[in-house]
């Protein structure tokens, strides 16, 4: 049985390889198929009809992000932002069969461009219980910021 120790050790692992921008180890965490979403601020909840989103990436779409964010394409992010994660809070609120359901709160502190931002949210995650340990199966970062500060810009991995 997953427990909760192995969900903080699985999000406090993720964070590192944010942080340190160890993004191809960061992609591996997704099964095949796996999913990466930001709700807009207006999110009201799991359906999709009820909110946009800044980011609804499908598996193809995340390998994508990930190969765009590490190349200089990624004008926004050349060189990358300085980010410094914290989670807590971590409840496991349903486990199935293969799956466990997660919450958790973030704090992250990037700096950029001599500018300092701070992203607070919770996250919203369906993980998958594998032999090789834990894998997203939805990973969603959900903002909870009225609005975000000039130059407070998405275009790092929440």
């Amino acid at each position: 049985m997953t427990t909760r120790a192995d969900v903080e050790d699985f999000l406090y692992r993720e964070a590192m390889l944010l942080d340190e921008w160890r993004l191809d180890e960061w992609f591996a965490l997704f099964e095949k198929g796996g999913r990466f979403e930001v709700p807009t601020t207006d999110n009201k909840g799991w359906d999709s009809s009820t909110a946009g989103y800044f980011v609804s990436d499908d598996y193809d779409l995340i390998r994508a992000r990930v190969k765009r964010l590490k190349s200089r394409m990624a004008h926004a992010e050349n060189p990358h932002s300085r980010t410094h994660r914290m989670v807590s809070n971590v409840v496991i609120l349903e486990r199935g069969e293969e799956t466990v359901w997660v919450a958790a709160n973030f704090v992250i502190h990037r700096y950029r461009d001599g500018g300092t931002y701070a992203y607070v949210g919770r996250y919203e995650h369906v993980l998958l219980v594998t032999e090789e340990g834990l894998r997203f199966r939805v990973r969603r970062a959900v903002p909870v910021m009225e609005s975000m500060d000039p130059g407070a810009r998405l275009s790092f991995i929440l």
